[in-house]
């Protein structure tokens, strides 16, 4: 019995050790994870410190290229009617027809309106009438001085009287030659009371309803019409860009112009320079330029305000940026240049034109070197950058795209190298 209780009791010392032992084993292994985790947190918190301290700046670049820049003349101009005329009626009398709509295009020879013709028939037939009758007394008058001429060389009848008769025959015909033109007349008259348009254009608002007594004295006449196809630009220009335009048009003689709306930024129409002025403005120095638009779809309209754009000048060769790029002191003008290493460099250039958004560059600058466009105002000579190409600021529509491997250019005939970019952590790596 009492060795049977000592079993038990042995077999219960050895439960509890195990369960403790267990117990103690499970607290280390979490002490242990949770330190793991903590130094873990640290060093994460450790490396990213630097990176963010030694975070580059990122900038867009674009490389100088050679190429052709065109210098174009943009002045403010106003779209004005070739032709505008008010028509007026030639007789008086009642309108009766008005065969147009406000605001309708019109060819010329169309006709426009009516006045009633009966007043101007009668007096036409009347004249008939009286031609009638002095051509019958002409013709008695021609018999009689035939027969007059054989009686007087039969000297049966004196000089006199045949010439008296040949009078009487001029003057009916000069009767009947009165008569013709009051005939006609009559018929202009008639004539005049169909209205036609004298050009082509379009149709403005109406000035005379039907039934209304119509004069030529009347001072507002019966519509205006305005010439739209071609159509003018008048603008002006500065009389120092006058010689190259008038260089440029003997080279050219159908000098073209662009319409662009007050923006400038949509194309409305082109045409051709008309003509200059023949004297230059002594109060502005300015000088007076029309030029001259199909206007086939009606774009232009007049009084319409416009920029007309004059190309005047190209230059060829030329090394381009852009425009972004240059940054300007009170002590000179310069870009700032990337160098192989990815360090930036503040480079002296001279700025030979400017059109848009793209500069020519005469002088600090080689073809295919990277110049910063975006972001230059937090640089400093000697800072690395990230780089990312701008869009191509020569071809519209370009996309922006990460650069991971930048290109040194190529100088003096050394050959074409690259560089990469070495992030922080493989520096902590390596």
């Amino acid at each position: 019995m009492g060795k049977h209780d000592d079993a038990q009791q042995t077999s219960l010392n050895r439960r509890l050790w195990l369960w403790t032992c267990t117990l103690a084993l499970l607290l280390a292994l979490y002490h242990l994870t949770a330190g793991l985790g903590r130094a873990r947190e640290q060093l994460v918190r450790a490396s990213a410190a630097p990176s963010t301290r030694n975070a580059l700046p990122e900038v867009e670049v674009a490389a100088a290229k050679r190429g052709d820049l065109n210098i174009y003349a943009n002045e403010p101009g106003i779209v004005a009617p070739l032709r505008t005329l008010t028509v007026h009626v030639r007789v008086d009398g009642e309108l009766v027809h008005v065969y147009v709509k406000e605001g309708q295009i019109v060819k010329a020879g169309y006709l426009l309106a009516q006045i009633d013709p009966r007043p101007y028939e009668i007096p036409l037939t009347e004249a008939e009438g009286q031609m009638l009758r002095d051509r019958a007394l002409l013709a008695n008058a021609q018999a009689k001085l035939a027969r007059y001429k054989e009686l007087f060389q039969q000297n049966i009848i004196a000089r006199q009287d045949l010439d008296n008769q040949q009078s009487i025959a001029g003057q009916d015909a000069g009767v009947v030659k009165s008569d013709q033109a009051l005939i006609d007349r009559a018929k202009l008259n008639i004539a005049y009371c169909w209205i036609t348009s004298p050009i082509s254009g379009r149709v403005s608002l109406r000035l005379a309803d039907p039934g209304s007594i119509v004069s030529p004295t009347d001072t507002e006449g019966l519509m205006v019409i305005t010439q739209l196809r071609p159509i003018a630009v008048t603008f002006s220009m500065p009389d120092d860009d006058l010689p190259r335009v008038v260089k440029a048009t003997t080279t050219m003689p159908e000098f073209p112009v662009d319409a662009y709306d007050r923006t400038r930024k949509t194309h409305l129409a082109t045409g051709t320079l008309f003509t200059p002025d023949n004297e230059i403005g002594q109060t502005n120095g300015t000088v007076t330029l029309q030029a001259s638009f199909p206007n086939q779809d009606n774009a232009l309209f007049p009084n319409q305000i416009v920029n007309a754009r004059l190309l005047v000048d190209t230059l060829h060769d030329a090394l381009l940026i852009p425009a972004a790029a240059v940054q300007r002191s009170s002590q000179a003008t310069f870009v700032h240049v990337v160098k192989w290493d990815q360090t930036v460099e503040t480079r002296s250039v001279v700025v030979g034109a400017t059109q848009g958004d793209t500069s020519a560059i005469t002088a600090g600058l080689d073809p295919g070197e990277l110049v910063v466009v975006n972001g230059a105002g937090k640089l400093r000579p000697g800072n690395k950058i990230n780089l990312q190409l701008a869009a191509d600021p020569f071809a519209p529509g370009g996309v922006l795209r990460p650069m991971t491997l930048l290109e040194t250019p190529t100088r003096k005939g050394l050959a074409k190298t690259t560089t990469r970019t070495v992030p922080d952590t493989e520096k902590a790596n390596q």
